[in-house]
């Protein structure tokens, strides 16, 4: 999970203002970034079908992120976005896989799901934080890479070093009969409870939104905030040491006492906050800009993690995986690729024509939507039942 996670890390919340000092275009850095999201839509199509029926999956991971390390190598030296783009989609498809895997292999191994699985999966979120800060190191130590850039690079050598780890995982043999990749399908009947329907257009919206996180937020942090640019690798960890505070101190602590519906509601209204400060920000308001990246973390902590608990409560046994592939196909594949595209639009309608960007009219955009979501959820959305095959096992909160 370290490394898993320390991979994507590297580059994910770095890659726009690297694709800007390459003079790329709104839409092309937005399509660069959409490549693992549309990856992530077909990974249950590709690599998802090889480690489930014909290879095991200690070994697919070790030649997905071999190949992923020889893609972000020769990308490292490319300037063009022809070029670019192709191994960015050959790189995305490699790696999408391998976060669903990477769960499968913990899951296949570990003996208390409930109690083992959140401890593992927090150090994935370590790793992103130490991904950032060695970047920043090595900007600070002005280290050359021979020349190439330095956060593909970076991800480069963590891919190697994880390929090479994943040789030493535990055998997990492949399933013959893996599960059909369209089950999700089944988890449709869900969405003809209003409620279950307005959490995920709500899921969808907010995490279209997101990319206005995901995507500028280092160069907005260079050129209006003057955060040095060595320096943005390390201070965007301020989310994820945020979420590791999320995961586990707060979480714990809340969720059993105010429920499903309001945990969820903190992180819906979490994200436009941050963007109201985005917004207003200025580098007098320095600390307090800093301060809302951790709104984040938090957001995604109280809105993404209490979901699976969510969609895990409602959902009836014999759906309930396909129920959470419904969710995840809607925010993770379909709500960032589309995201992505709206981004480029976003950024190209309100980009001056010296080059610079009008930020205020930038973040107010998700804002808005943020804010028409918070509402909505806080009118409509009521406190979820458990499905009737299980609701008398389950506790009121969680």
């Amino acid at each position: 999970m370290f490394l898993q996670y320390a991979i994507w890390g590297a580059w994910s919340t770095v890659l726009w203002p690297y694709l800007t000092k390459l003079g790329f275009t709104e839409w092309q850095k937005s399509a660069s970034l959409a490549a693992l999201y549309l990856a992530s839509i077909l990974a249950p199509f590709t690599g998802g079908q090889i480690a489930d029926r014909w290879l095991p999956s200690q070994y697919f991971l070790a030649l997905a992120h071999l190949g992923g390390a020889a893609a972000m190598f020769f990308m490292a030296s490319q300037r063009d976005f022809g070029p670019f783009i192709i191994l960015m989609a050959i790189y995305s498809i490699l790696f999408a896989p391998t976060l669903a895997v990477t769960n499968a292999v913990a899951f296949e191994h570990i003996r208390d799901r409930e109690k083992e699985f959140g401890l593992i999966r927090v150090l994935g979120t370590l790793g992103w934080i130490v991904a950032g800060w060695i970047l920043t190191a090595t900007r600070r130590a002005d280290m050359d890479w021979g020349g190439r850039a330095d956060l593909l690079m970076l991800t480069a050598v963590l891919s190697f070093i994880m390929a090479v780890f994943c040789l030493f995982l535990p055998n997990t043999p492949p399933k013959r009969e893996g599960e059909n990749p369209l089950a999700f399908v089944e988890a449709f009947k869900l969405l003809k409870d209003p409620q279950f329907l307005l959490f995920i257009i709500i899921a969808f919206v907010v995490t279209t939104e997101l990319q206005f996180y995901y995507g500028p937020t280092g160069d907005y942090l260079k050129s209006q905030i003057g955060i040095a640019d060595a320096d943005v690798p390390a201070v965007m960890t301020i989310a994820q040491i945020c979420e590791l505070v999320g995961m586990a101190v707060l979480l714990p602590l809340l969720l059993p006492k105010i429920g499903i519906r309001w945990a969820l509601a903190i992180g819906v209204i979490a994200w436009p906050i941050r963007y109201i400060v985005f917004a207003i920000g200025t580098p007098e308001l320095k600390a307090l800009v800093l301060g809302s990246l951790g709104l984040h973390g938090i957001g995604y902590t109280f809105f993404f993690v209490v979901s699976f608990i969510y969609v895990d409560k409602v959902a009836p046994s014999n759906i309930r995986n396909s129920a959470q592939s419904l969710v995840t196909l809607a925010t993770i594949g379909l709500g960032n690729f589309i995201g992505t595209m709206f981004l480029g639009y976003i950024m190209n309608r309100f980009k001056n024509p010296d080059g610079s960007m009008q930020w205020t009219n930038i973040f107010l955009v998700p804002c808005v939507l943020t804010v028409i979501c918070a509402i909505a959820y806080l009118v409509l959305f009521r406190d979820p039942r458990a499905a009737p095959d299980r609701g008398a096992q389950e506790p009121s909160a969680a």
